[in-house]
């Protein structure tokens, strides 16, 4: 079941609103971006993930998983704010595998989080997300980046968790690159267990919009074309998740 994809922020407004999901092609996301800043420097910004360190607590035993992470800020339209590095956390309602614990992941660069992309992105997501959640006042943002390698007898398992919410309450999921993979399709599941629509990030820019509270998302594993040549599939994952006057994120708004 593969749903037509988004091709104007109307659209994408209303799928979200209307299915609790939507799939933007790249070259339309671009467009989507446009109003919100420049990408001009989206090359130097994919290089980035070269740079990203193997993550410690995949309890899979798995070595297949490279990642940074970042946590901003923002209100309702003031500057979107970088803050002091914390820890990830989910319990293991959300994450069975790997949840219950603080995880500190090694922080994304500097220069990468001040990126021109990067800033472009996260107002776009705080305009959008803003518009669907009009009465948020505050947003606790976590950027991720993800590096999913495949090797010669090891899959890459882009949610090795399986089937699963984030427990915020809004997510992105944009691919920087792909290379000498294959698969590696995203899927969205209601709540009741159906099956809702699937799209495969292909392409940079290609994205997934999603309503976490709504629904369930999963990616299938990706696998090395050419054993022998290095595989991997390189995503930027955005989470928003709203904030109560007290300053702590709630998430799942509504639940």
């Amino acid at each position: 079941m593969s749903p037509v994809t988004c091709a104007t922020s109307a659209s994408l407004q209303s799928a979200v609103e209307t299915d609790g999901f939507a799939f933007v092609h790249g070259s339309a996301m671009r467009e989507i971006l446009t109003p919100f800043g420049s990408c001009q420097d989206w090359e130097r910004f994919a290089d980035s993930w070269d740079d990203l360190q193997l993550d410690p607590y995949m309890a899979d035993g798995g070595s297949y998983r490279r990642r940074r992470h970042a946590i901003f800020e923002a209100g309702a339209s003031d500057a979107i704010g970088r803050q002091p590095d914390q820890p990830h956390y989910q319990s293991v309602e959300y994450n069975p595998l790997n949840g219950g614990i603080a995880r500190w992941f090694e922080p994304v660069a500097a220069d990468v989080g001040e990126a021109s992309t990067m800033r472009t992105i996260l107002r776009c997501c705080r305009s959008f997300f803003g518009s669907a959640a009009p009465h948020v006042r505050a947003w606790h943002i976590e950027v991720h980046q993800f590096r999913i390698e495949a090797r010669p007898g090891e899959e890459g398992r882009p949610t090795p968790e399986g089937l699963h919410r984030d427990g915020v309450d809004y997510v992105l999921v944009l691919l920087v690159r792909r290379r000498n993979i294959a698969s590696g399709t995203t899927i969205i599941y209601g709540k009741e267990g159906r099956e809702l629509g699937s799209f495969t990030l292909t392409d940079p820019f290609d994205a997934a919009f999603v309503d976490d509270s709504r629904v369930f998302h999963g990616v299938t594993p990706v696998h090395a074309l050419a054993p022998s040549s290095p595989a991997h599939r390189d995503v930027l994952v955005v989470t928003f998740a709203a904030r109560t006057p007290t300053g702590r994120s709630t998430g799942a708004l509504s639940d």
